[in-house]
């Protein structure tokens, strides 16, 4: 491969940041993306999201970074010491000249075909709507017993026993024993958790191992107990491994736990809260008979002032009546007399408009003559005007002068001639008469037609 030259000749002095800006330019030309393995060192998880680590085995270093956007896809949380398997961008940091890897890829070291499956089972569950939030359940606040699904022998049963005993140790738990890692433990996991729904004496239940490796923990990622949690018929909850561990089961369940023991404190109440709440409600209840009887105690004091004599009252009722009646005469009394005056006014009122019916019929009388003239002379006009139109019509209607023995000529298209230039030479015509009309042929004189005038 030929290398670019980047000095001028002319030119023997150049700048850090030019010199670093080569060097980074000629890496990442030269070098493509590639996989590498190695164990993660100094890992820094910034608080802007970004990763940074060293990447070592057993003879050499190297400086990673990996960007919030990448980080953030991965399946499992970077841990110090962790082997992983890398693929990036070889470059140089410029502004410290540091030779580091650009990181876009990361899985465990052997296990990139564990995570495949992982990642291939989870995305065709998800498309099932195994994941749904539509499907989840809500757990029970107050269940009568709980179920667990794990190995008798693991620690992870005894951090739920004893969290269940301390938060609520009336409640029965009920052990549903499976193998929890190994050959054949992903069998017997959905084994129990079937057996359990079948059985229905819990009304929640647990699913729980301890933390460990990914093999560790494969048997929560087996497709058949992802189908036995989805199809049981009591609420579930995932508590396998750490915090950090993501499993299948974990997103099947109607709840996921960080921890064991996590997943006991969700499912139970806290007899300690209860009794706090108890005692709050106790006191609260106190408060409320005691503001209760306060309050009847003063009502009764107020109607026991309210209270009178049968006798009094009635005398009260006597009294009020009395005045009542009063006051109802002396308003009867009040309207009649108003009502006595109103009527005087009006007919004084009515006597004042009566109209004069003797003037009003004469003055009827006078303009009726005066319509019937009017009338008289506008008929006497327009019969004037008929008989004036009539003879001029008359005068200029054509039959009238058909009468004295004109005639009108006629083409065949009945159009009336007035010109003889109009005529071609046997050209046959209408003659229209008074009396009926008869056809004749045109003849000029001499074979000669006339011609139309300029």
């Amino acid at each position: 491969m030929t290398r670019p030259n980047f000095l001028d000749r002319n030119q023997d002095v150049i700048s850090v940041s030019s010199l670093n800006r080569m060097a980074r330019d000629l890496l990442e030309a030269g070098i493509p993306p590639v996989w590498i393995g190695g164990e993660i060192s100094n890992l820094t998880l910034a608080a802007s999201g970004h990763g940074y680590f060293s990447l070592k085995d057993g003879g050499a270093q190297v400086r990673c970074v990996m960007f919030r956007h990448k980080l953030a896809l991965l399946p499992f949380r970077p841990q110090e010491g962790m082997q992983v398997e890398l693929r990036g961008q070889v470059t140089l940091y410029e502004a410290r000249g540091e030779f580091q890897i650009s990181v876009g890829e990361m899985r465990a070291a052997g296990l990139g075909r564990l995570y495949e499956a992982f990642e291939r089972l989870k995305a065709r569950l998800q498309a099932e709507g195994l994941f749904d939030s539509s499907r989840k359940r809500e757990l029970p606040a107050h269940p009568a017993a709980i179920g667990i699904v794990t190995s008798p022998a693991a620690a992870a049963l005894r951090d739920v026993v004893s969290t269940l005993r301390r938060r609520m140790p009336g409640i029965p738990l009920i052990l549903y024993p499976a193998q929890v890692q190994g050959e054949g433990s992903a069998q017997q996991i959905a084994n129990a958790i079937r057996q359990a729904g079948e059985r229905r004496e819990a009304d929640v239940l647990i699913i729980c191992r301890g933390g460990g490796s990914i093999e560790d923990l494969w048997s929560f990622n087996e497709e058949i107990v992802a189908r036995a949690v989805a199809a049981c018929p009591i609420p579930t909850v995932s508590g396998v491994g750490h915090e950090t561990d993501f499993t299948i089961c974990d997103f099947v369940a109607d709840r996921r736990a960080p921890t064991p023991t996590a997943a006991a404190e969700l499912v139970s109440p806290n007899r300690e809260h209860l009794a706090i709440q108890l005692e709050q409600a106790k006191r609260a209840l106190e408060r409320a008979l005691g503001r209760l009887l306060t309050d009847k105690t003063q009502q009764l004091d107020f109607l026991g002032r309210r209270l009178t004599h049968p006798g009094s009252k009635l005398q009260a009722q006597r009294d009020k009546l009395g005045a009542l009646s009063q006051t109802l005469r002396q308003r009867v009394h009040t309207m009649f007399d108003q009502g006595r005056w109103r009527l005087q006014l009006a007919a004084s009122h009515l006597t004042r408009h009566q109209p004069d019916l003797a003037a009003q019929s004469q003055r009827l009388q006078q303009q009726q003559a005066r319509l019937q003239r009017a009338q008289d002379r506008l008929l006497e006009r327009r019969s004037q005007q008929l008989a004036q139109l009539s003879a001029t019509l008359t005068a200029f209607n054509p039959e009238a002068v058909l009468a004295r023995g004109y005639a009108i000529v006629q083409k065949r298209n009945g159009q009336a001639v007035k010109n003889p230039a109009e005529l071609q030479d046997h050209e046959r015509v209408t003659l229209r008469l008074a009396e009926g009309s008869t056809e004749a042929r045109i003849e000029h004189p001499q074979g000669v037609q006339p011609e139309l005038p300029f």
